[in-house]
């Protein structure tokens, strides 16, 4: 700053400092807009018209980034079996089965019926293919399906000792 100045010519010595120290900052200093953190500065003010990374993101898109980020793929892909089972395989196998445990990549299937269970295992392979083709591959490798769970009579209060209920109209 000149000595003596003062009024107009003090006020553009100041403005000429601070613009000579905002760019020697800005040349050690490098802005970038992606946001991702890491120490990097972060974007101010108004974006503009064009794509920015400050702009509103759609809810699908910042959800996959997580996934992927996280590295969820595998457990999203295997809820996608148990939440989408009609549109894995489709409307008339979904209405007489349900999926009951995904283990090791082994799915069990609850068949409706013991004909619907027969049924569903000669549908194996091509089952194991819809379901690759909608949630990925090695998701599922192998299929267990059982019909309908029967009762029981091992446990219970009513249980009797010995050889169980046999013939005891005769």
């Amino acid at each position: 700053m000149p000595d003596g100045a003062s009024g107009p010519q003090l006020a553009w010595a100041v403005l000429d400092a601070a613009k000579a120290r905002r760019e020697a900052a800005g040349r050690t200093r490098r802005r970038t807009g992606t946001g991702t953190g890491g120490g990097e500065r972060r974007l101010r003010g108004y974006s503009g018209p064009g794509p920015d990374p400050r702009d509103p993101q759609p809810l699908g898109a910042v959800l996959n980034r997580l996934v992927k980020a996280r590295g969820w793929q595998q457990p999203a892909a295997e809820a996608t079996v148990f939440g989408a089972w009609e549109r894995v395989v489709g409307p008339e196998v979904a209405q007489h089965s349900r999926p009951v445990k995904l283990e090791n990549g082994e799915l069990t299937v609850e068949a409706r019926s013991t004909a619907w269970a027969t049924q569903l295992r000669l549908l194996a392979g091509s089952l194991l293919q819809q379901i690759a083709r909608e949630v990925g591959h090695n998701v599922v490798r192998k299929l267990h399906i059982h019909g309908p769970a029967a009762p029981s009579w091992s446990r219970g209060p009513r249980r009797v000792r010995g050889r169980g209920p046999r013939d005891t109209y005769g």
